[in-house]
């Protein structure tokens, strides 16, 4: 077999799982309810989101919280200040990938 099988978590409870985390990229999964999300913190790596279900309510930097339904895809360097958060009923999935993984 040459390819890798990875799963991930389904369903509304509160998730934060690394699937892959190899030398090329850092493949991340996200389940957060209302009111849940990251402690905020500094990106190590360039970043890109995909919103998967519900709305993404971010704030990079210092601006102000930005908002993103399903189907959208963000893309932010390394190095910037992040606040991820679900402020809203619905269950927020996302997909976070890292690229250049971590320490490269």
């Amino acid at each position: 077999m040459i390819e890798q099988i990875f799963q991930m978590a389904q369903g509304n409870e509160f998730t934060i799982e690394k699937v892959i985390a190899d030398e090329n990229v850092h493949f991340n999964h996200m389940i957060l309810g209302k009111n849940e999300g990251l402690p905020e913190h500094f990106s190590n790596s360039n970043v890109y989101m995909t919103v998967v279900r519900g709305l993404l309510s971010i704030g990079l930097d210092e601006q102000e919280i930005h908002e993103y339904p399903a189907g959208s895809v963000l893309k932010s360097p390394k190095g910037i200040k992040m606040n991820v958060k679900n402020l809203h009923d619905d269950t927020l999935e996302l997909i976070v990938v890292k690229t250049p993984a971590p320490g490269k």
